[in-house]
């Protein structure tokens, strides 16, 4: 297996995660916060899908889904390819809201779709290329910028497990 077609089944798990994660949750739960200085489930798996939507969508040389596809209207938010809640504050944290799961998967999958595709293309050879980001040293490669989505993505994935499953107060996830 090639380093591009491994990226592709840990996106895959993430993506797997949070169906299995958010399917039928109730919004009340995808929308709490644990804690008052704590990121919501919902808040979790949104940043996580905006982080793999910036980074991927880069990478290809393609338009963010965020604004491209009016991704930001179906959430209330503005058009802004920078906001993928990287320093939001707790108070915005806590005013994001979702009626339910769906528009969160839904956004997920498009993004994850649009990753499979553009990692489909990646040969050995383009993990190498390095990225014009001067103000990293040293310049980190397309291959740098992968690992570093399944890092970020796979952390927040299991946040927003781990929440479903305090909330719940039993393992709730389906084997």
């Amino acid at each position: 297996m090639e380093g591009a077609a491994l990226i592709a089944e840990a996106l895959g798990r993430v993506n797997a995660i949070l169906h299995r994660s958010l399917e039928g949750a109730p919004a009340d739960m995808l929308c709490r916060m644990p804690a008052p200085h704590a990121n919501s489930m919902a808040w979790t798996a949104w940043h996580l899908t905006r982080v793999q939507d910036d980074h991927m969508s880069d990478l290809a040389g393609l338009p963010q889904l965020w604004t491209g596809k009016g991704w930001h209207a179906r959430f209330g938010m503005a058009p802004d390819d920078g906001e993928t809640g990287q320093g939001h504050t707790f108070e915005q944290v806590a005013a994001f809201k979702v009626d339910s799961a769906d528009l969160l998967l839904a956004y997920q999958d498009a993004v994850f779709e649009r990753s499979q595709a553009y990692l489909a293309t990646v040969k050995p050879a383009d993990l190498d290329r390095e990225l014009d980001e001067p103000q990293y040293d040293p310049l980190p490669t397309a291959g740098v910028r992968l690992v570093s989505v399944v890092s970020d993505n796979t952390q927040h994935a299991g946040q927003v497990a781990y929440l479903r499953g305090q909330f719940e107060g039993k393992r709730w996830s389906r084997a």
